[in-house]
Order: C-alpha cells, then sequence, then structure tokens
C-alpha cells in the first residue's frame, strides 16, 4: 500500500489461520479486547467506552459492529474486510490529525457523530459523542467508489459550514 501511513497496521487475513472461522474469530476478539477493554484508549480528552450490549456470544456489540453487517443486531453477518480490518480502528482513532483523514460531526437523533474518514483506504470509524464518555459506534470498509464519493460529500457538507 503506497503513502499508508507509518501508524496503520497490516491487515488481519483470515488466510493466516488455514480458513478457521472459530480462530479467526477467537484472534480478531482478542485484538479487539486488547485495542478497546484490557487498554483504556481516549479520544479528545475523554474516555472511550464501549456498547456492551446485546452481548452476542460473549462478544460485545461494538465488537459485533466492527466485524460484521446487517441492521438487525441477531442477524448480523460476519464481513471479512471489517474483520481482517479490526487493527485499525485504535489508530485511526489516535491519529485523528493527520491529514490522510477526512474527520467530521454530524448529528445523528439526539447525539453527534464524529466520523473519521480515511478516504485513500476506504475506511470509516464512527464515534458516538456522550457528555462523559465517547463510544467507538462502528467501523468499515467501503468498496464501491460511489459510497466513497457520497461520504466525501458529506465531509465537504459538514466542514463547509465552519
Amino acid at each position: 500500500m503506497d503513502g499508508t501511513p507509518d501508524w496503520l497496521p497490516e491487515l488481519e487475513l483470515f488466510s493466516h489461520y488455514g480458513g478457521n472461522w472459530e480462530q479467526y474469530l477467537e484472534a480478531i476478539y482478542r485484538i479487539f479486547c486488547q485495542d478497546f477493554v484490557d487498554s483504556k484508549p481516549v479520544f479528545r480528552g475523554q474516555h472511550l467506552a464501549l456498547k456492551r450490549h446485546p452481548i452476542v456470544d460473549g462478544k460485545e456489540a461494538t465488537f459485533w459492529h466492527m466485524t460484521s453487517e446487517g441492521s438487525v443486531e441477531a442477524e448480523r453477518t460476519p464481513d471479512f474486510r471489517r474483520c481482517e480490518r479490526i487493527r485499525w480502528p485504535r489508530p485511526v482513532i489516535e491519529n485523528e490529525q493527520d491529514p490522510a483523514l477526512k474527520v467530521w460531526s454530524e448529528k445523528r437523533g439526539n447525539e453527534n457523530r464524529i466520523h473519521l474518514w480515511f478516504e485513500a483506504e476506504g475506511y470509516l470509524v464512527v464515534l458516538a459523542e456522550r457528555a462523559t464518555y465517547t463510544l467507538p459506534w462502528t467501523a468499515f470498509y467501503i468498496d464501491r467508489q460511489h459510497q466513497r464519493d457520497k461520504y466525501t460529500k458529506r465531509w465537504k457538507r459538514n466542514t463547509s459550514r465552519k
């Protein structure tokens, strides 16, 4: 990946686990725990908490939102593009000031959502602000160009008003 920032980790590929889903799932969950459960990351001076419920198979909702897709919690399906990028959310969050990232806020209902758009890699991290902490809400890879263009337009729209 030419021009990739030094802070961006390598992908965690399914093939490294011999195609064994259970081993892969446990490995990416360990990585998630190292980054968000065992350590206490901070974003803009606020503690990053987790959306824990619903807990499915002993794993927090935030983990499932970073590794699977679907609007019905109990019916989410694995997304290998999200899974292989499980090492990316924390460094993206920690490198918010890097010019490679496009950062903006949007209202969603009564809350403020912060978007960290890594346009060159097609990767988006979404955080939800609360009064005394911030939640990593989701993170996902965007492969279709029209969808990437949509997020770039949202960035422009939400940063041009300032």
